[in-house]
């Protein structure tokens, strides 16, 4: 004991040590920072749409010609080995049933009968685009050279593809009271923009608006990895589709990849693909953006990139380049479709 006594006489004493502290410098729950959200920093501090620019990056990039060649020889030996089985399983079939066998070759041949018809109607796709095509490029020839014959000859494509369209009746029939009355080409196509496409351009935008609300939405609402690039990418080519079928072009399945690599090849042409907090903050307000999650403003970003393509899809599948009607602005459109689903967005 005695030794123990004495270790404990030698050894310094431990125990709970108080630290007083002034007033002024004691910590408050409430001063401490907020605690960030886990989400992959953008590399210039910001959001940076990243949905949209691995959507359209993955819609826009070309392959190479060793994978074309790839994919043509894989798609023709895959044809080639399903054609053989097919052939050689009715054939067996004919053998051990005639009546079976012979369904089988009737559902085969209804089965190229479909696959002939879904040809087909891309092939007629593509030929209802090269008409907007030709029209577009016929109306700038004649824009080019002043040629009134020409315009009239272009007016008249334009009043042949939409003839049958419902909605355009009364505009069709003030077009043709009033055709007469211009004496140059560029007060002849400005009249058939003002009459014929100036309410096509309102059914457009009200697309275009839609599609930014919805991929503004799915990208502020749905924490799940790639879930925002699927949404951007499925909004935007529906939302081009429609477009395209507004204007008279409507698409097919490969008629509107085609499209969605014109609008982004016009996009980086124009050099409209970037969008900077300037852009957010005339939608929203300087304040209010620093106040959104980092999620939120993603979606922000990503509802404006969408628009962006929107009006680009416009200016591509539209036959006549904007002249008369004043081209839609993106800060007046993502206002529009965002008022109401991010607080203190306005119209520009």
């Amino acid at each position: 004991m005695g030794k123990a006594d004495g270790m404990t006489e030698g050894t310094p004493r431990r125990g709970p040590v108080l630290i007083e502290l002034d007033a002024k410098h004691a910590a408050k729950p409430a001063a401490a920072p907020p605690v960030p959200e886990i989400q992959e920093i953008a590399p210039t501090g910001g959001t940076n749409g990243a949905a949209m620019g691995a959507a359209m990056r993955f819609a826009a990039r070309k392959p190479s010609r060793l994978a074309r060649w790839f994919w043509s020889l894989l798609g023709a030996l895959l044809a080639a080995v399903v054609s053989v089985a097919a052939w050689d399983f009715a054939l067996g079939m004919i053998a051990r049933s005639p009546v079976l066998g012979y369904g089988v070759v009737a559902l085969i041949a209804a089965l190229l009968l479909v696959l002939l018809t879904v040809a087909l109607r891309e092939l007629a796709a593509f030929g209802r685009l090269r008409r907007l095509d030709r029209i577009r490029l016929a109306a700038q020839g004649a824009l080019a050279t002043g040629d009134l014959s020409q315009a009239r000859s272009t007016l008249g494509q334009l009043k042949a593809l939409y003839r049958g369209r419902e909605e355009l009746q009364w505009a069709l029939s003030r077009l043709a009271e009033r055709e007469g009355e211009p004496m140059d080409a560029d007060a002849l196509l400005a009249l058939a923009e003002r009459e014929l496409l100036q309410p096509l351009d309102g059914l457009a935008l009200k697309e275009v608006e839609a599609a930014a609300r919805q991929v503004a939405t799915v990208t502020a609402l749905v924490p799940i990895a790639l879930a925002d690039v699927a949404a951007a990418l499925t909004a935007n080519l529906r939302m081009i589709r429609r477009i395209a079928e507004i204007y008279g072009g409507r698409a097919g399945t490969l008629g509107n990849w085609r499209l969605l690599k014109a609008v982004i090849g016009h996009l980086v042409a124009t050099g409209a693909v970037a969008v900077g907090d300037d852009m957010i903050g005339s939608l929203a307000g300087g304040g209010v953006v620093a106040k959104l999650s980092r999620r939120f403003g993603e979606g922000v970003i990503n509802g404006a990139l969408t628009a962006r393509v929107g009006v680009a899809a416009m200016e591509v599948c539209r036959p006549l380049a904007f002249a008369a009607v004043p081209r839609p602005s993106v800060s007046a459109t993502v206002g529009r479709a965002l008022k109401g689903l991010f607080g203190g967005s306005k119209g520009a």
